[in-house]
């Protein structure tokens, strides 16, 4: 089983490297690491290059949907895992990726919990992650992929991918892979694999995620709603 992790990046020069060094140093070495820089201004693309085992891909056009659409694209592993530039995993991301993938054939998406790492406590209390994936997962029957740590079956993504919406505004594009993907097969659930994100949207802009992403949500639950 070859493994493919897509990490879509703008203007991360602060975070990049904690994330890379995660990736790079995993138990189980991906096969392929591919950062898509989406018209990244600062030192982000230069650190990328620094790193000899990672493929950068730079895109002129702003946005998380075109630059993870380019980097799922170009992925040639069997399975594309994907994670934020502000992430951080722990060192068995990758192998219980593939482990959850091998135990459970059945499966074409596979969702793992986070937790912020730069908001005090934010480290410490799971159930936080869980409290707010709950309406997630008694709408859609399922939790739902999370963009900061996810994985995605290749042959999978290639089916749904001319479905998907083109429009951040509209979407959550993580919510909207999970809807499309469902029908291809089961969305599993890894509690044990946990990683760390930045929890900066949330200290900056609270409304937005409280706020604004749970009202996208339920517009999204109407007009995914013949998915269900």
């Amino acid at each position: 089983m070859k493994i493919s992790v897509v990490v879509p990046a703008h203007n991360e020069e602060k975070h990049i490297v904690s994330c890379l060094e995660s990736l790079t140093n995993q138990t189980r070495q991906p096969d392929e690491i591919i950062v898509v820089s989406n018209s990244s201004t600062d030192r982000t693309e230069e650190i990328v290059k620094s790193y000899p085992k990672v493929t950068l891909l730079s895109l002129d056009v702003k946005g998380i949907i075109p630059a993870r659409n380019k980097g799922f694209d170009l992925a040639t592993g069997d399975i594309i895992a994907r994670c934020d530039a502000d992430t951080i995993l722990p060192k068995d991301w990758v192998k219980k990726i593939e482990d959850s993938f091998l135990n459970n054939q059945s499966a074409v998406a596979l969702s793992m919990p986070v937790l912020v790492n730069d908001i005090k406590f934010g480290d410490r209390f799971l159930f936080l992650f869980y409290l707010y994936m709950l309406i997630p997962r008694l709408t859609m029957g399922h939790y739902p992929v999370v963009g900061p740590s996810m994985a995605v079956k290749k042959e999978a993504w290639d089916k749904i991918k001319s479905e998907l919406c083109t429009d951040a505004v509209k979407v959550h594009e993580d919510i909207d892979i999970s809807f499309h993907i469902k029908k291809l097969g089961n969305i599993i659930h890894d509690r044990s694999n946990l990683a760390l994100t930045s929890g900066r949207r949330i200290k900056y802009n609270l409304w937005s995620f409280f706020g604004e992403y749970t009202l996208r949500f339920f517009k999204m639950l109407y007009t995914h709603r013949h998915l269900a």
